[in-house]
């Protein structure tokens, strides 16, 4: 799903919630808005780790950890009525990881050590859809959601290796995505109209035999509205990705695990 599709549902999801938005409803809470948009970026910290079995065997170069990464980031909200509406989010991660690695693993009576470099180059992206349930109608709501979420995944892996006192290459490129049920929750605080709190977390999970496991989201925010429908969203987040596939040829991805943690900023219109 490219970012050229998300911002085009991003449009129609605008389209909607002005449709909808007509004097007949009441004021909602102060702490929602009839519709808003928001665009920025993600910054996080990543750690990652993915298992991989190879022609020589299983290789686990451990927690791999990097440099920060700068993710774009889109998110939606539209209020049907009063008390339920739409929430769209979006981002995609991309990082290149070098490590060297040391494996023992047995052949049958042999035993193999492995030693050498290898190059893992992972894009991950990332949106979810749901449905939400907003309770409360003064300064404090809390939001009740479910939906889809869609996640790719992709590893591309090389790796030169010193097998037993010979050299061996291998080369693979592993691909998968998938859509899975989503269940969120959310608090949001008015301190005044123009100034406001929020707190969110959502979890997806995929059973079922090919790609599954789970992915978690939270985060703590603030929200700040220096004029009337324009405004500055800062929060802190962290997303734990945790796939697994099963395993039905010798070249496959047994996991893939990557945790975010870190800031995101985003520019805000409501309406």
């Amino acid at each position: 799903m490219s970012s050229t599709r998300l911002c085009a549902l991003a449009a129609a999801v605008a389209g909607a919630g002005f449709f909808v938005a007509t004097p007949a409803l009441a004021e909602p809470s102060p702490a929602l808005d009839r519709f808003s948009l928001s665009v920025g970026a993600f910054n996080a910290d990543p750690t990652f780790n993915a298992s991989l079995n190879t022609p020589f065997g299983r290789l686990d170069p451990g927690d791999l950890k990097g440099s920060d990464v700068t993710m774009p980031r889109i998110t939606a909200d539209i209020l049907l009525g009063d008390s339920q509406g739409l929430s769209l989010d979006y981002y995609r991660f991309k990082r290149d990881y070098g490590t060297g690695f040391a494996n023992s693993f047995a052949i049958g009576p042999t035993s193999i050590t492995a030693l050498g470099n290898v190059n893992l180059d992972l894009k991950l992206e990332f949106a979810k859809f749901a449905y939400k349930w907003w309770i409360g109608s003064g300064n404090t709501v809390l939001g009740l959601g479910a939906g889809v979420a869609y996640y790719r995944a992709s590893l591309d892996s090389n790796a030169l290796a010193g097998v037993n006192g010979a050299t061996a290459t291998f080369s693979q490129r592993d691909s998968d995505d998938a859509f899975a049920p989503l269940l969120e929750i959310g608090v949001r605080h008015a301190i005044t109209p123009d100034l406001r709190l929020f707190a969110d977390a959502s979890g997806v999970r995929k059973g079922g035999s090919g790609l599954h496991g789970h992915i978690y989201n939270a985060a703590l925010g603030v929200e700040w509205f220096p004029v009337k429908n324009v405004g500055l969203v800062l929060s802190y987040g962290v997303s734990e990705i945790d796939l697994k596939r099963d395993i039905d040829s010798i070249s496959s991805t047994a996991r893939l695990k990557v945790r975010l943690q870190g800031p995101s900023a985003f520019l805000k219109a409501r309406f």
